[in-house]
């Protein structure tokens, strides 16, 4: 049977339940299979399945997890197409408790029978592991929420959006900065559609349509004189939208030394300017090490939020139960429990939110249909929160989970994962200029770069993409061979000025790892223009 016969069957009222036998990970398709879509009757239809199958088994608590997973890769290099991939993924993942402990099962053969017999698979397993397990699962308590569903906002589906389209936008992309001085250059467009069900005992049946987009691209000029290369990647940013990212207004632009985006951008416009700025960074000086203010743009900013503040409040890491990707945490539960540790300076107050519109991490219901909220982790400087799922709820005082559970696949486990974590805009009114007239010596930021951090999240080091020398007020020029140098708390401790909402803007990671066996997940990170006092600079091509 033909996946459209199978569809168009579904629609009316057929009780088949054969679906085309997908394999486990990424089958490359048409793109316009990307643009059919699943009766939520029959999502329904099987989710009960395995609630059933569970329950007959002995299971006191079930999630099952539909998922059709949809990405879109386009690349280009120079005046050439490097790829073009479709891709879906297809599955039901099923979580249990039985005996007190968690069972998990998932299989790609979509149908009635395997359904129930994964459900059952499910619930061996934590039966089995209940034998070895010291204590019970204690699950906050969770109200259904019936039928319901959840859509991310957007005005243009991108795999509606022609392929053509798309390539032509990206090799006209590579065309410019060629035309410009360019040596070489590639360009690429990622879209994502996560088409999600699920349901659970708690009487949850939760349909959602999750959609993201990253278009980007790298520069690099060489000159030929003197050998010497620079690079400039794109001032975009991942976002949780449609297509109409692509098309920026206006108000998208914010101006400057280069031009950066909020809301909406424009890849041919950046382009241009990347091309330019590549070349002058081919003989800018390079920085003089010591100590600096620094003036952090939100393009920059947003990775060291993810790194310094995101990860070291997964309340996993806090107890040691994640070690992967870089480590536990420093912000142990006694710095919490004191109620005055102080993080960050007066100024610093950080927002766990999965309902920002146009974020990465933004849906409606969390991977345990858990409905999404936001909430502070560091208020006025101060550790107030961490980040924990309705496992871990209890063990933080909590009587509800804070929603951000989340698996990157149907046949991959659901657990604690970063909601977008960002740092509020000052609330007096302060643009970039005026901030940058306060500084006697600094170096303005812009564009993330190479990081290193410790396995406790507490001693960094950040380069970014473009770095400006600020002499008495003003921008005096280019500098090369940037990074800085400090631990978590005296870097957030040194935050002196925030600019205020007008200039705050989304930056985020595509492609977040955590775990072991290891997911990828996307979240945001939102700030405004933010100076720190002080911060120590190294000159990363000095000779030892």
């Amino acid at each position: 049977m033909k996946r459209k016969d199978f569809l168009y069957l579904s629609g009316i009222g057929a009780s088949a339940l054969l679906l085309p036998d997908f394999s486990a990970y990424a089958n490359p398709i048409d793109p316009l299979q990307a643009l059919d879509k699943i009766d939520v009757k029959i999502k329904k239809e099987l989710a009960d399945v395995a609630l059933n199958a569970a329950k007959a088994k002995g299971a006191t608590y079930t999630d099952v997890r539909i998922g059709r997973y949809l990405n879109q890769f386009v690349s280009t290099r120079d005046k050439r197409v490097q790829g073009v991939a479709n891709t879906e993924s297809f599955g039901v993942g099923i979580r249990v408790i039985a005996n007190g402990c968690w069972g998990f099962a998932a299989t790609n053969t979509v149908t009635k029978e395997s359904i129930a017999k994964t459900a059952e698979e499910a619930v061996a397993v934590a039966k089995a592991n209940a034998k070895i397990q010291g204590e019970a699962v204690q699950l906050a308590p969770q109200k259904g929420f019936g039928e319901v569903s959840w859509k991310t906002p957007l005005e243009i589906n991108s795999f509606e959006v022609p392929i053509k389209e798309k390539v032509d936008l990206l090799l006209n992309v590579n065309d410019i900065a060629i035309q410009n001085g360019a040596s070489f250059i590639n360009a690429a467009l990622f879209a994502v559609n996560e088409q999600k069900y699920f349901a659970s005992t708690d009487g949850s049946y939760i349909d959602q349509d999750i959609h993201r987009i990253y278009p980007t691209f790298g520069v690099t000029v060489i000159d030929r004189a003197s050998g010497k290369f620079k690079t400039q990647s794109a001032l975009s940013s991942p976002m949780g939208m449609g297509y109409e990212y692509m098309n920026a207004r206006p108000e998208d632009k914010v101006s400057g030394v280069i031009t950066r985006y909020k809301g909406r951008y424009d890849i041919l416009g950046d382009v241009k300017e990347a091309t330019r700025v590549a070349k002058e960074k081919i003989t800018a000086k390079s920085v003089e090490a010591g100590k600096y203010d620094l003036v952090l743009d939100p393009s920059h900013l947003w990775l060291t939020i993810h790194e310094s503040v995101g990860h070291p409040t997964e309340l996993d890491r806090v107890l040691g139960y994640e070690a992967n990707y870089a480590g536990t945490s420093f912000l142990t539960l006694d710095k919490w429990q004191s109620k005055k540790f102080k993080f960050g300076s007066d100024k610093v107050n950080i927002i766990a939110d999965k309902t920002q519109v146009g974020s990465l991490g933004a849906v409606g219901y969390d991977d345990e249909g858990v409905k999404c909220k936001q909430w502070n982790l560091i208020k006025d400087g101060v550790l107030v929160n961490y980040q924990a799922i309705r496992d871990q709820a209890h063990i933080i005082g909590l009587t509800e989970s804070q929603g951000c559970c989340y698996s990157q696949g149907w046949n991959d486990v659901q657990f604690q994962r970063m909601p977008n974590v960002s740092l509020a805009s000052g609330q007096a009114k302060l643009s970039v200029d005026d901030m940058i007239k306060n500084v006697e010596k600094g170096v303005y930021i812009i564009g993330d770069g190479s990081y290193s951090i410790d396995q406790q999240r507490y001693n960094f080091q950040f380069g970014g993409q473009l770095y400006y020398e600020i002499k008495e007020g003003k921008i005096v020029g280019m500098l090369n061979d940037v990074a800085y140098q400090s631990n978590t708390q005296e870097f957030w401790n040194s935050c002196s000025a925030i600019c205020d909402e007008s200039d705050y803007r989304l930056g985020g990671s595509f492609n977040d790892g955590k775990g072991q066996p290891g997911q990828s997940s996307a979240v945001s990170h939102g700030s405004s223009t933010t100076r720190f006092n002080g911060v120590n600079v190294i000159n990363t091509a000095r000779k030892i």
